[in-house]
């Protein structure tokens, strides 16, 4: 499995180092079943992140016709209210820096990963707010950042409140850390829970909350 993870100006770095060493070592483990690359639309350049002086270096373009699975991070940025805030400070609020990327190829790469029967698109944080506002979720279960969920809302897609959300070719996540538990629910899912467990004891890190998806018995409760 070729897992391509996207870098775009912008990024917050955890969105991508968590789940890329969950996903990494799980290629360590299997001899070679997991294959990571950092990507980005424009192909092999250096990538500024969302943090003064961080960056990270795409070796490879977002190809989704080589990618089995690939995962969209969110970015970082100033997270004060715009309306009080200088031209310039605003073009650093992450709203602004998720915008930008709308300008790029990005939402048509990721748009025909999604439309491909055999490629996964999994996001941390607001990575699922790029693929909302290119209209790519409208009527899908999706997360994001819980400072994010009206927005996400807005696009017209359905918010749920759970760390993972996996809805078949689609999976997201919550704020941040989350990313280490979606890498590990895609471990167990792609490759195997033995798998999973081994790298999960390796990180020491159990996964919180339950994985949620459109199957089995409906509450009769709304919580």
């Amino acid at each position: 499995m070729l897992a391509q993870f996207v870098l775009f100006d912008g990024f917050d770095p955890l969105d991508v180092v968590a789940p890329y060493e969950v996903l990494h070592c799980a290629g360590d483990v299997t001899a070679g079943a997991v294959r990571t690359e950092l990507v980005s639309a424009e192909g092999p350049r250096e990538v500024p992140s969302g943090l003064a002086g961080v960056s990270l270096r795409a070796t490879a373009a977002l190809d989704p016709e080589r990618a089995d699975l690939v995962v969209l991070p969110g970015a970082v940025g100033d997270l004060r209210d715009p309306a009080g805030l200088s031209e310039e400070e605003r073009a650093r609020t992450i709203p602004a820096r998720l915008r930008r990327t709308l300008d790029t190829d990005l939402p048509r790469l990721v748009g025909a990963a999604l439309a491909r029967p055999d490629t996964l698109v999994a996001t941390v944080c607001g990575g699922s707010l790029i693929l909302a506002m290119a209209g790519l979720t409208t009527g899908r279960p999706v997360n994001t950042h819980h400072m994010a969920r009206e927005v996400l809302a807005a696009t017209g897609t359905e918010h749920i409140d759970a760390r993972v959300v996996d809805d078949g070719d689609l999976v997201t996540s919550g704020g941040v850390t989350s990313g280490l538990d979606l890498a590990l629910h895609l471990v167990e899912r792609e490759i195997g829970p033995r798998v999973a467990h081994a790298v999960e004891r390796i990180f020491a890190h159990e996964r919180r909350g339950t994985v949620w998806s459109a199957t089995g018995a409906v509450p009769t409760l709304a919580l």
